[in-house]
């Protein structure tokens, strides 16, 4: 299947960023907006409570869940954002490897942010996404 998106990498820059610098999308693709995916069971609880790669692997599993929904795949996301709650950088990391390697080969330009709290209890992740597909 075709897909929308080109991600862009520059020899200019750094390769030591786990993702593309920028992608693109033609003007004929639709554009889904997602949610902030969190790390909820079905019941509305909090999963993987403490754990940051639990609760990384759990918004992953539901941003699948959303985007399968609006007809797409993690193959269509054009950008992510992978906030964490926590002022450790081994925390951000814990978490954004589990998204990484989500997407494996696909490196959508990602923002990796440590926020100070999250919307749910007990909340530690939570991934924002932007995809495009061609209908």
């Amino acid at each position: 299947m075709a897909r929308a998106i080109t991600l862009i990498r520059s020899d200019s820059l750094s390769d030591v960023a786990e993702y593309a610098y920028a992608a693109t999308a033609p003007a004929e693709s639709r554009l889904i907006f997602l949610a902030g995916s969190c790390p909820l069971n079905g019941d509305g609880s909090t999963a993987a409570i403490g754990d940051h790669a639990g609760q990384a692997a759990k918004a992953i599993e539901n941003m699948r869940t959303a985007l399968a929904a609006a007809g797409a795949s993690l193959q269509d996301v054009i950008s992510t954002r992978v906030l964490v709650a926590s002022s450790r950088q081994e925390d951000l990391v814990t978490a954004w490897q589990v998204v990484r390697d989500s997407f494996a080969d696909h490196d959508v330009p990602s923002t990796l942010m440590g926020v100070t709290v999250l919307g749910y209890k007990d909340q530690l992740v939570e991934i924002e996404a932007v995809a495009a597909v061609l209908d």
